[in-house]
């Protein structure tokens, strides 16, 4: 059987081509470790592998959002922690002030603590994290939830003008979790403050005045009000922590398996694949060998 010159030629640069592109891709694959450089080098574990790291995507932006959502809420669980304390040293100090034994001396006494309590709710109540955001005015981030006006008489000066709108952030597959808080109802107690404040700047003020009393027992209900409040929402972030933390963890481990079943799929095994390559390295020279020998050999040279 005679095999035409440019049929065989022909046969030897495919072979060769073949061989070659084979050391080629495996020599990659080696150099990066994964089995799967390309859809075609293996159709179903490549959408597999697609699959997987859309979903370990997904699972890295829910745990992005759960450290961005735990910083804020500790933040303001800590304002919130620190309003609670001052209010209950702001409460113990009413109840001394409605004591009748007081001498008006004594009620003028109170009036710099009770101011300073009332500026530091205030101040804290408009507090704006690193970005220049309100954390307590709801969803209204650019207004200071606190806002007063000089100009209205003792005890109308302080209105609340933020809002009581949730700003949802996503943490797993169909699960949100407010991120900020309001509030709302605390410039009733500034306005209490403000009002008692200036009824123990009358000279002579005496706990014993029917009117004075008065103002100190709302005060006081205003203190109780206020403290329960604001005691709730600290429970509730805390509350709210435990919880993303709990999800957190569940996101950590479905993440490592997605990673351990990427490795496990698109991983190359470095024994097979050096077999491959040093398989395909002999027949390459082999192949190389044949060709430049039968190219020397002619039809007229046993003659």
């Amino acid at each position: 059987m005679r095999i035409a010159t440019s049929q065989y030629q022909s046969t030897m640069n495919q072979s060769l081509q073949l061989n070659q592109e084979r050391i080629s891709a495996l020599t990659q694959q080696m150099a990066t470790g994964k089995r799967i450089l390309a859809p075609s080098d293996d159709p179903v574990d490549s959408v597999r592998v697609s699959r997987l790291t859309r979903e370990e995507a997904t699972v890295q932006q829910y745990r992005d959002n759960i450290a961005s959502l735990k910083l804020r809420l500790t933040k303001s669980e800590g304002y919130l922690s620190n309003m609670v304390n001052e209010m209950t040293s702001g409460r113990d100090l009413l109840v001394w002030a409605s004591d009748g034994g007081n001498a008006p001396d004594d009620l003028k006494a109170m009036i710099s603590p009770l101011t300073t309590l009332r500026d530091s709710l205030f101040f804290n109540a408009n507090t704006i994290d690193q970005e220049g955001n309100y954390l307590f005015s709801g969803t209204a981030t650019k207004t200071a939830p606190m806002a007063y006006n000089g100009a209205a008489a003792p005890g109308a000066r302080y209105s609340f003008a933020g809002n009581t709108n949730a700003q949802n952030v996503v943490v797993g597959n169909g699960i949100t979790q407010a991120s900020n808080e309001n509030l709302q109802d605390l410039e009733k107690l500034l306005n209490r403050l403000d009002l008692t404040i200036s009824t123990l700047s009358v000279p002579g003020a005496s706990a014993n005045d029917p009117a004075v009393r008065a103002i100190l027992a709302d005060n006081l209900g205003g203190f109780d009000e206020a403290l329960n409040m604001v005691s709730s929402k600290v429970a509730t972030l805390g509350g709210v922590q435990n919880i993303i933390t709990t999800l957190d963890a569940n996101h950590a481990n479905i993440s490592l398996s997605n990673k351990m079943a990427i490795t496990d799929i698109g991983q190359l095994d470095m024994g097979v694949a050096a077999t491959e390559l040093n398989g395909y390295s002999t027949a390459l020279q082999a192949t190389y060998k044949a060709y430049s020998r039968i190219g020397t050999l002619s039809l007229f040279a046993a003659l």
